[in-house]
């Protein structure tokens, strides 16, 4: 029988990634309990929201207390797969794959980028970070040798199909593709893609829409 959790939303998930953000924030500010209103409010969410999103993984909060924020957040944690290290391939190492090398914050939260691979001869061998660009094609032995499990893929959109074929040969379990196209993947391999300028459109219309009711 499938479980509960099998039929999350993925909106769910996405506010639950919320959630955790805020919930670490709390932490770092010391704050040891919040009522459901104050999180709610924090998240731009109502409190039957997170009630809601919670429910999917069992009971949480004290009846007149509020919620304990160290214990949702490892919660929250255990059940998005994000208690433990994840680690990462990248390939691609132009602009924005250098940026994610040298981002901090990846390893802090639990994705460990341990292998930067690309094909270009002129960037082999190159130390980004403490990491040295390995050549694509070493990428199956790479993988099983250093535990990868997720690959990233930051190239040029036409070589990104490529770069997804050497992490499917590799065996990897997960890709997020920052590359502006869509890749093609057998279907038991999970991929997210990341596109900024989906959220660059989504302020233009919104900015859009404010100013045509201002001016109707």
């Amino acid at each position: 029988m499938p479980s509960k959790s099998e039929h999350i939303p993925r909106a769910t998930i996405q506010r639950l990634a919320v959630y955790v953000q805020v919930l670490e924030n709390l932490i770092r500010d010391n704050t040891d309990v919040i009522s459901s209103e104050h999180l709610a409010r924090i998240c731009s969410v109502n409190p039957s929201q997170i009630r809601k999103d919670l429910a999917y993984f069992g009971e949480f909060g004290v009846r007149g207390v509020g919620y304990y924020v160290q214990d949702l957040n490892s919660s929250i944690k255990k059940a998005l797969g994000v208690d433990r290290t994840w680690n990462c391939a990248l390939v691609g190492v132009g602009n924005l794959g250098r940026a994610l090398l040298r981002h901090k914050v990846f390893k802090q939260r639990g994705f460990n980028i341990v292998g930067a691979f690309d094909c270009d001869p002129f960037k082999i061998g190159e130390v980004i970070s403490g990491l040295e660009v390995i050549c694509s094609r070493r990428l199956s032995e790479k993988v099983e040798e250093m535990n990868i499990e997720v690959g990233i893929i930051t190239t040029p959109p036409e070589r990104a199909q490529r770069a997804a074929n050497y992490l499917i040969d590799a065996q990897v379990k997960g890709i997020i593709c920052f590359a502006p196209t869509r890749i093609t993947v057998p279907e038991s391999l999970h991929v997210e893609y990341v596109d900024f300028f989906h959220h660059f459109y989504n302020v233009a219309f919104n900015i859009t829409l404010s100013d045509n009711l201002s001016n109707s």
